[in-house]
């Protein structure tokens, strides 16, 4: 199923590691890839306020070999677009390109994220979480939204799963973890200090542990066996700001959990029938 993440989300994936210089390297490929194509590294250099050194170097964090492996790249990416690549512009002057400007993007997001899954390690996942005691979800700030609705769609499954918007809440449940139990932990940096502590504490417990994040390099993520790398693209709207997070990837992985629980899990239609019945009284 995976195609690889294309070398436009691979920038997107590691602007924040990159070096002053790199990041106008970034900026200039994000904003005009297609020229791109036609240039020498020098030119690209000169464009772009680097030097020759920089652009190599950039391009090997990309994932890419070199400059000449980068355009390739994007040359044959930018050729199975059937439709004309969307700008970053937000504008109410023209809300009907800025509807789509954000639909064709958002969508890109979650085609990146989904289609490059890990199937073993979803595979291992949906098990572990089927045979669980319970799932704890772990996040702070921006992820906690996410957390709280990946809570409540196990719950409806028949899965005992807990979340709270209180981080100490959060690692006292961890301290009552088992080998038997699972942790979903939901961080956009993969950095947080809370998250990391929580999670060390979890996987000394014996608790297997699933790190969702934007950053595939990121110390949640490599602390942890499992990992999900999740596609965003919020830097094509507002370059200038730094977002902690944007929620739609990693609700679309709690989404495929869901779905793929619901259709294999032993009972579950049958929790999400009862509980359907149960709330039905409330709806008009």
């Amino acid at each position: 199923m995976a195609k690889g993440v294309s070398v436009i989300d691979q920038i997107f994936s590691c602007y924040h590691e990159l070096f002053e210089a790199e990041k106008r390297v970034a900026d200039y490929i994000l904003a005009q890839p297609e020229q791109v194509i036609d240039m020498t590294v020098s030119e690209l250099a000169e464009l772009s306020a680097a030097s020759n050194a920089t652009i190599i170097r950039f391009c090997k964090k990309c994932g890419c070999q070199g400059f000449q492996h980068l355009k390739i790249r994007i040359a044959r990416e930018s050729a199975v677009v059937q439709e004309k690549q969307p700008s970053g512009t937000i504008h109410m002057d023209d809300l009907e390109q800025s509807l789509h400007n954000i639909v064709v993007n958002k969508c890109e997001e979650i085609k990146q994220t989904l289609y490059n899954i890990p199937l073993e390690e979803v595979r291992t996942m949906v098990d572990r979480i089927k045979e669980s005691r319970f799932v704890l979800f772990a996040a702070l700030g921006n992820t906690i939204p996410v957390a709280l609705d990946g809570a409540y769609k196990l719950n409806q499954l028949g899965i005992t799963a807990l979340c709270s918007p209180i981080w100490e809440s959060q690692m006292a449940m961890a301290h009552t973890l088992t080998a038997e139990d699972v942790v979903i932990a939901i961080s956009a940096s993969g950095e947080s200090k809370k998250l990391l502590t929580l999670v060390d504490r979890a996987q000394e417990r014996g608790a297997a542990v699933l790190a969702i994040t934007n950053y595939a390099k990121s110390s949640l993520a490599l602390r942890c066996p499992y990992h999900i790398h999740t596609v965003a693209r919020e830097r094509l709207f507002f370059p200038n700001f730094s977002f902690a997070f944007t929620r739609l990837a990693a609700m679309a992985v709690m989404e495929t959990f869901f779905f793929l629980l619901a259709s294999s899990k032993a009972g579950a239609q049958e929790c999400i029938a009862l509980h359907e019945q149960t709330i039905a009284d409330d709806k008009t």
